[in-house]
């Protein structure tokens, strides 16, 4: 039977975090619970993504999604710009002992083919996507294995387009959401418009079910936008400190550290604009990142990655929304059952 997010017995949402953070036992736990969890395939290779399905499918019958980021066009080279960038961070990478990649120019798609052909060959019930939108014959092909497919979108003219690419639901991703916005052109400024006016012009424009994300942390948070006509509530950072998360020691501890206290969206760590906790390597470096997505992330990898092995959060992307302070250390589990109690208890009655 085709998965609606509609049927869900708790309806939350384990968003996708690319990079890590999620992993099969976080959405394994999630979707024992009666919701809904996400792997995330941005950054891994179309082999860690079938080894992750059949991972999460040894742990749990519930249904589960995996997104994909969507490559983008090819753009003009960015190469210069991009070394530039490299010899600001030059300082920062001596003081870990390692060297910076050049700088190349040239398409990168995150092997979104092999990644498509291992959904369409081993389908699981939900697909997502960040970023832009299949061809038609993409999403096509995945509608004929059984997947259903859910655009993430930032704006009303998003929403519009993803309902033409053939979408079955719409993820309404709001500008307080940890890591980076959906915004499907890199280049541009994510719209601040909030979560719940968004969340009502979307729905002026399109009859698809709707799924609201971005800075939701309490039960208050959640029954908002399932009373303002969300089918589901979707939170990424609160599972962050899950036992389940696969998110490093350092993130997992900046976000309850009291010297973290503001959260800014910033390219300095992959040249698109992505919300985390405010550090010294955001300061010194925002003003200079350029617009060079996924060049400028590839760039920093080996530079994150030195900073989460030695637990320094100053130079790590620490990527978190607005109520990062309310993520708990619990089982995943634990947090949802949690979550959707508080959020019962917040509905009116008839909506319990």
């Amino acid at each position: 039977m085709p998965f609606h997010p509609e049927s869900l017995a708790v309806p939350l949402v384990q968003a996708p975090m690319a990079g890590g953070a999620s992993t099969p036992e976080l959405a394994a736990a999630v979707g024992e619970s009666g919701a809904l969890g996400f792997l995330a395939a941005g950054y891994r290779t179309a082999r860690d993504v079938r080894e992750q399905i059949a991972r999460t499918r040894e742990l749990t019958a519930r249904p589960f999604g995996v997104n994909l980021f969507v490559p983008a066009p090819p753009a003009p080279s960015v190469a210069e710009a991009v070394a530039a960038y490299r010899e600001e961070l030059l300082a920062d990478a001596e003081a870990y002992g390692i060297t910076l990649p050049e700088p190349v120019d040239g398409a990168d798609d995150d092997e979104w083919g092999d990644k498509l052909d291992v959904l369409t060959r081993e389908p699981v019930p939900v697909v997502s996507f960040t970023f832009g939108l299949p061809a038609a014959a993409e999403a096509e092909a995945l509608h004929r294995a059984g997947s259903h497919l859910v655009g993430t979108v930032t704006t009303v003219d998003e929403a519009v387009a993803a309902e033409a690419a053939g979408m079955d639901a719409l993820c309404v991703q709001g500008p307080d959401a940890g890591g980076h916005r959906g915004t499907y052109d890199a280049g541009a400024r994510p719209q601040e418009v909030p979560l719940l006016e968004l969340l009502a012009a979307v729905r002026e424009r399109t009859g698809l079910p709707l799924i609201a994300a971005g800075g939701l942390g309490t039960g208050e948070d959640i029954a908002a936008v399932l009373t303002s006509g969300a089918v589901a509530a979707q939170l990424g950072t609160l599972y962050l400190r899950t036992d389940e998360s696969g998110a490093s020691r350092t993130h997992k501890d900046a976000l309850a550290d009291p010297r973290f206290t503001e959260t800014v969206v910033t390219r300095a760590f992959s040249g698109r604009p992505a919300r985390g906790l405010r550090n010294r390597f955001i300061d010194a470096h925002d003003a200079h990142a350029p617009v060079a997505y996924p060049q400028v992330h590839h760039l920093t990898k080996g530079l994150r990655a030195a900073a989460a092995q030695r637990g320094d959060a100053e130079r790590l992307h620490l990527w978190a929304g607005r109520r990062h302070r309310l993520a708990p250390a619990v089982p995943a589990a634990e947090l949802t059952r949690d979550l959707w109690s508080r959020t019962r208890a917040a509905l009116p009655p008839a909506a319990r």
